[in-house]
């Protein structure tokens, strides 16, 4: 080791050993390296998308604007029915009731009412269903939804079941 490094070394030791304030320092975000336009802010509204479900196999999911809805099947319910074949949809402007019949699926084991698990007002029903009934069978919770809504009162949700609570419920039977 060189004289110079055998000097320098128990200076820096102790240097770097204490707790100095970090004067002009700036601390960088892990974003700033990256072009402006790839920073995307992932902020949560309380509505965004909320989906419940019911005990009898409906799903219901709010739209961000806390006032639509989308209302379906549980996957569950696709699978319980075996290959669907029919599907009647809600007409539009149809005062609904939660609890109350919004539509109903036909397969080739039975056929089942469709409930409104809040009350609300028929915007429209998913037409793709009219031509495909058994897109339902494919995408029960995403795309084969039966109704469109505008819902009276989202607090309604709040006595439906959260997925965990769907799922353990569904364990069950």
């Amino acid at each position: 080791m060189s004289a110079v490094a055998r000097s320098i070394r128990p200076f820096a030791s102790r240097v770097l050993s204490q707790k100095l304030p970090l004067v002009g320092v700036r601390t960088v975000s892990p974003a700033a390296g990256f072009p402006r336009v790839s920073v995307r802010s992932f902020s949560q509204s309380p509505f965004l998308e909320v989906k419940k479900y019911t005990e009898s196999h409906e799903w219901i999911e709010l739209a961000d604007d806390g006032k639509t809805a989308k209302i379906g099947i549980t996957e569950y319910a696709a699978k319980s029915l075996g290959d669907v074949v029919f599907v009647e949809l809600p007409e539009k402007d149809l005062e609904v009731v939660a609890g109350e019949a919004v539509g109903a699926v036909e397969s080739v084991k039975s056929a089942s009412d469709v409930l409104s698990p809040v009350s609300g007002k028929v915007i429209r029903g998913n037409k793709i269903l009219d031509d495909k009934a058994k897109f339902i069978n494919e995408s029960p919770e995403a795309e084969a939804w039966i109704a469109e809504i505008d819902v009276n009162d989202p607090a309604e949700l709040d006595s439906l079941l959260d997925a965990k609570a769907y799922k353990e419920s569904i364990a069950e039977e």
